[in-house]
Parts: structure tokens; sequence; C-alpha cells
């Protein structure tokens, strides 16, 4: 497969142009409901699509059905990782109307990481390609523990991740709207929604590492490969929205991702030495597993309306007080104040504190034009 250069900036155009799309559509925080959330996996799905049938035509029939294969394995593994966005949101009781802006981040943060993952994956597969055995037994392996560990669930008071954030960061205990970072009394601080953030990059990073394989058991292709990732990650945000209020009914579906990924891990084995399983027989069989576990899922939840996951009765963190978010200072004020305060001062001069403003007399008591002594600690706290 000879793709051009242009077609790769094409598509890393595409994804630019989308992202920034989805932003200015979201700009102000609101809740996103269901018929907005439908619309908008509605548009993503259709893009990823799209873009496969503009695959198939110019490429043929085997790397169109490379690259759907590779979309649906990325699209049904990206499920498990909403539900985990879920429980992680519900944890912090994050308000629903920060939690696109969060989630936001998280996908662009997927996109960078994944993209580092599988130019790793190409250049180690191509120099060594024994690494197809250790990525085939890992798929099998994550295969039995999905099976074997199917009703537990992440709990995010137990994650090292963000056990280390909160002893490595400083960080205030409410949130503060969409805003990751604060300044308050001089000090540069992390708010939750930060810490929500790392934790959900986190989780992703851990996806990768089995997703990234096992798409690299239904294509070779380091072109599909990333493509397929980006345009089923694309879609997440909406996907969120759409299914967050369904975990409970989606019983079966875990088991079904274990199946897919111990299919995958066999197809990888045999393609080494052994038997190519054709792309058509890999695409239908992966199909119709996630197709039965999400229809008998269904069936077995019948009746049961949508149910948003119940919220701790002590959550970890608070939410500030509009008073308290308009008495935080700007995160530059300092820097913005030490150049008005070299403008203002003479050679030899001295820079005012932030307190106070540019041109400023110097306070009462103080000497040569600088600050009294009880603002000192203060201004040093703030270096």
């Amino acid at each position: 497969m000879n793709v051009p250069l242009w077609a790769w900036l094409a598509v890393i155009a595409l994804i630019v142009l989308m992202l920034a799309v989805d932003l200015f559509a979201h700009r102000r925080a609101h809740v996103i409901g269901v018929r907005e959330a439908a619309l908008w996996s509605g548009l993503w799905v259709a893009i990823g699509v799209g873009f496969g049938a503009v695959v198939w035509h110019i490429y043929g029939a085997e790397f169109g059905q490379q690259y759907f294969a590779g979309y649906l394995i990325e699209k049904s593994l990206a499920v498990d990782n909403v539900f985990i966005w879920a429980i992680i949101f519900t944890y912090f009781a994050v308000p629903r109307e920060y939690q696109h802006r969060v989630l936001f981040l998280g996908v662009l943060g997927a996109l960078v990481f994944r993209g580092i993952f599988i130019a790793a994956g190409a250049v180690i597969i191509a120099s060594a390609e024994w690494v197809l055995y250790i990525f085939a037994a890992f798929l099998l392996l994550t295969g039995y523990r999905m099976i074997r560990d199917r009703n537990d669930h992440l709990d995010p008071e137990k994650s090292r991740a963000l056990n280390l954030f909160r002893r490595r960061v400083p960080m205030t205990e409410k949130f503060h709207g969409q805003r990751l970072l604060i300044r308050k009394n001089g000090v540069l601080l992390a708010t939750p929604l930060l810490a929500v953030l790392v934790l959900i990059e986190v989780t992703d990073i851990i996806f990768a590492v089995d997703s990234i394989p096992a798409i690299f058991a239904v294509t070779d292709e380091v072109f599909l490969v990333f493509t397929a990732n980006a345009f089923a990650i694309l879609g997440l945000r909406a996907m969120y929205f759409l299914l967050a209020d369904l975990i409970h009914r989606f019983i079966y579906l875990k088991i079904g991702l274990a199946l897919v990924l111990i299919w995958v891990g066999i197809k990888m084995l045999l393609k080494i030495d052994i038997f190519y399983i054709p792309t058509p027989l890999s695409l239908a069989v992966i199909a119709t597993i996630l197709g039965v576990s999400i229809g008998a899922s269904l069936w077995a939840t019948r009746g049961q309306a949508r149910k948003a996951p119940e919220a701790p009765a002590n959550p970890p963190f608070g939410t500030a007080t509009p008073a308290e978010i308009a008495a935080l200072e700007p995160l530059w004020r300092r820097r913005s104040s030490a150049r008005a305060g070299t403008g203002a001062a003479g050679p030899g001069g001295h820079q005012e504190s932030d307190g106070g403003g540019s041109g400023a007399a110097a306070p009462a008591g103080s000497a040569g034009g600088q600050a009294p002594e009880p603002n000192e600690p203060a201004e040093r706290e703030r270096m």
C-alpha cells in the first residue's frame, strides 16, 4: 500500500479541522443531552465509515476490509473505555457541563500517545518479526483476564496514578469551573479537573496497550492502523454522553471484547508461519462476536430505563462558589506585573510588588522604593 505524503497531511488536517469544529461547537460549558450526543455520534461514525469507503475505492477491497476490521476493533474496545470514564466522572462527582472539556483534552492526548505507540510498534515489528509472538500471547492473556475479571470494576480511589499526582502536585479540593489550574494567594494550584484528566489519560494509555497489538493483527499497514484508531477515537466524547447512562445494560459486552482479543491473538499467531486467515472472514467473526454480545445484553436487560451511575455519598471534592471563583487571581498576574514594574522603574530602580500598580508611590515606611517587610514572605512564596 503506497500512501503519499500529501495523503498523510490531508488526514491530519482533517482530524485537526474536526477537532476545531467540535471545540467551537462546545465552547460554552453545558450539559450534553442524548439527542445532541446521538447527532454527534452519527456524524463521527459517518466520517469514519466514509473514510473507509474512500480507502476501499482507491486501494481495493482487501485494504478497505482491513481498515473496517481495525475500525471495528478500536470502536468496540472504546466502548469499554467509555464505561471507565463514567466510573471516574461519577466517583469524582464531576459536573456534567465540565465533562466535555476534559474528554476533549483526553482525546487529544490519546491521539498523540497512540500515534507514538503505532510508530514504535511498526518499527519494532519491521526489525524483529518474532515480536508478533509476544503480541499474540499478550492478546490471549488479556482476553483470558478480561473474562476472568469481567465483574471487577475500576476503583479510582486506589489508582496509583491519582495518588502519585496528589502527592506531587499542589491541588485545591474544589472544582473551579472548567479551570485546570488556578492561582490562590500567589501559589499555582491544580484543580480536581486536572487530576481527573490525568487519570483519564492514564487509563487510555492502558487501553492502547491492548488495542494497538489487536489492530496490528488485522493489518500491517501503518496508515490504516493510524486512521482506524484516529477515526474511532474522535467519536468517543459523543459516545460517552450517549452510553454513560446505559452501562448497566451491556452485561455481556466485556465477554464479547475478550473473545475479540482472543480471536485476533489466534489470527496473529497463525499468520506468522502457519496460515493467513482471510480478512473478510476475520471481519465477519469480529462483527458477529460484537453483535451477539451487544444483542444478548440488550435482550437480557430489556425494559430497563436509562440510569446514571450511582454517585458516592461523600464525593472527594467540592465545588467552588461563584464568589470563590471571582476572587481567584489571574494565572499569569505575577509575570505581567513584573513586566509593568520593569517598564516603570528607571535604571537601578526596584520592581514593585504584585499588589502595587505601575508607577504608584512606595508605601510609607519603605526605603528606597522597596516593598515593606510584611509583604516580603508572600512575595517569596509567589516566586
